[in-house]
């Protein structure tokens, strides 16, 4: 102890000249004859001198170095030793002495720990040039008519801000709500993505493009943003609405859960009443007019869609999701996807591996289906080769196929339920944690494996695979009678697999599985043909870089998926 405090040049070495300066004469002559180490300290410094007398050969050793302290080092030395250092320890380190404190207001420090630590690049004091996004966010998606002189009004006062403030106050206090996130709009569900937005903490609602057109980039829109407008002061404000930015309440309720409350919900209506706002919703959630839909049953959803999640517009909550985690053995990058679901729209799905097993979770979700459901699976370990051009367009031919496929999976499923007994058959049809994870993209020789591939034709599926790793591919096209909302699909597939595909009536009634096929075209793009609804449904990778979103392990990835289907059993 004694040694870190002459280092640092304070403790008793500082503290005994102050004793000195109370204390006569008679006192201070006794002090100064006491040794000023401790027998420890004169332990190890014995041990170090006889530790150099072995290396030189029984000589007395070099003398040691001076003794150096870290208040002797320049105050820009200082200033890069501590702009190393993790946020969270800065307070601590201001508590050791007071030029320490000093050097800690230096901005340098605060600057780089918000840059390195939550991505933090503009400079507060040329704001005018580098938040050009913050302004772009009022500008052009909430008023385009706003002139830029009266949204600098409404900006905060960065001349005099600090980034120990940016950090401390808004940073670091708000940290837990960054990431991907759910938010409880009954079936729909949605996507949120929090992120740090120049010198804002920005919640970004993302949006599927317009239907059908799969393959464009997706949308979003801002909900709720954080900054300072005062020093020392966060204001949470509501972006909901066409009326610009106006008072809101964030409320972290629990671990991987919070809420955002709308404090003046008439920035939300509109001067036309309920009909404008519908026409205004239905132009951005769908661009088209009403008119525009001849389809009677979707008019019904899409204004069914309009009176539920309006019902939201002041309150919501949020659960945290996760990205998939990846291997080296998937079949594809797991990730987002947006699809095709008829007449509900476009949809978001979550691609995720698990051993033998392909899922498609729903991010967002229709009254049918709704959000947190696995709307796909795919057995990894049953190819399907279909049929040639001319026969595939048989839509008899290519449910012949499946189906046959479909009643081998059954067998397997009888006999490794006696295999393993009454007690484990609720899992026949899943992997069990016993089971060897086998390579999806590498199929075994076994015996399922040749069954998976089409019936009597082990030669075609070898040859398929064979095609498929050189990248050439096999023809593709729909077969008459299945019904697509984008015709504008590959007609190139790499390979395809059985699969099942979640249906049910309005409500989330009766659900059941049914048999289908998985088509995969390309890393970015794959498909799904429900065999019972005669249905084609692509689907298309979310091009999107997404911070704080990876799951911090498989654990935690698989218990998010549990969570989140649970809310909506």
């Amino acid at each position: 102890m004694a040694v870190c405090a002459r280092l640092c040049g304070v403790g008793p070495s500082r503290g005994c000249r102050r004793r000195q300066q109370r204390r006569g004469p008679a006192e201070t002559a006794a002090a100064d004859s006491e040794p000023d180490t401790d027998p420890e300290e004169e332990r190890i410094e014995a041990g170090a001198g006889a530790l150099c007398g072995v290396g030189g050969g029984g000589s007395a050793g070099p003398s040691p170095p001076p003794r150096c302290s870290l208040l002797e080092l320049p105050p820009e030395l200082l200033v890069e030793i501590f702009a190393s250092l993790p946020g969270t320890d800065l307070p601590n380190l201001a508590q050791v002495c007071t030029k320490f404190r000093r050097i800690l207001h230096t901005d340098t420090i605060w600057r780089r720990r918000c840059r390195e630590e939550y991505g933090v690049c503009e400079n507060l004091r040329k704001l005018e040039i580098t938040g050009v996004s913050c302004r772009d966010v009022y500008a052009k998606r909430i008023n385009p008519r706003v002139k830029s002189g009266r949204f600098m009004k409404i900006l905060p006062d960065y001349e005099h801000m600090e980034y120990r403030d940016v950090y401390t106050c808004l940073l670091h206090r708000y940290r837990h709500i960054l990431g991907l996130w759910q938010p409880d709009i009954g079936p729909y569900g949605g996507l949120l993505n929090v992120v740090v937005d120049g010198l804002f903490i920005i919640g970004w609602m993302y949006l599927p493009p317009h239907d059908p057109h799969v393959d464009d980039p997706m949308r979003f829109k801002p909900l709720f943003r954080i900054h300072l407008m005062e020093r020392k002061s966060a204001t949470v404000e509501c972006m909901y609405g066409h009326r610009g930015p106006h008072n809101g309440h964030i409320q972290i309720v629990k671990k991987d859960e919070f809420s955002t409350k709308c404090n003046q919900t008439d920035h939300h209506r509109m001067s036309g009443g309920r009909q404008e706002e519908f026409r205004t919703w239905l132009r951005e959630e769908w661009g088209r007019t009403l008119e525009d839909i001849f389809h009677e049953h979707m008019q019904e959803l899409i204004l069914m869609k309009f009176i539920y999640t309006s019902q939201y517009d002041n309150c919501l909550t949020y659960r945290r999701i996760y990205l998939p985690p990846s291997h080296p053995d998937d079949l594809i990058q797991p990730g987002l996807f947006k699809g095709t679901y008829g007449s509900h729209g476009l949809e978001i799905v979550m691609l995720s591996f698990h051993g033998r097993w392909a899922r498609a979770t729903k991010i967002t979700g229709d009254p049918n289906i709704p959000a947190g459901q696995q709307t796909v699976e795919i057995d990894l370990m049953h190819r399907i080769q279909l049929p040639d051009v001319e026969n595939l367009r048989n839509f008899n031919e290519l449910s012949r196929v499946v189906l046959e496929v479909r009643e081998q999976v059954r067998q397997e499923q009888q006999q490794q339920q006696q295999k393993d007994g009454p007690e484990d058959g609720e899992g026949c049809g899943r992997q069990s944690p016993r089971e060897p994870q086998r390579s999806p993209a590498q199929p075994s020789a076994g015996p399922p494996t040749q069954k998976g591939s089409e019936p009597g034709d082990g030669g075609a599926a070898a040859a398929e695979e064979q095609t498929a790793q050189c990248g050439q591919g096999q023809p593709f096209v729909l077969p008459m009678g299945v019904s697509s909302r984008n015709e504008d699909y590959p007609r190139t597939c790499r390979m395809c697999f059985y699969g099942t595909g979640l249906i049910a009536g309005h409500g989330f009634t009766s659900p059941e599985r049914t048999p289908g096929v998985f088509i995969l075209f390309d890393d970015n793009r794959f498909g799904f043909i429900w065999l019972e609804l005669k249905s084609f449904s692509l689907y298309s990778r979310v091009q999107a870089t997404f911070r704080n979103a990876d799951a911090p392990s498989p654990q935690a990835f698989e218990e998010m998926l549990k969570n989140i289907q649970a809310l909506t059993s």
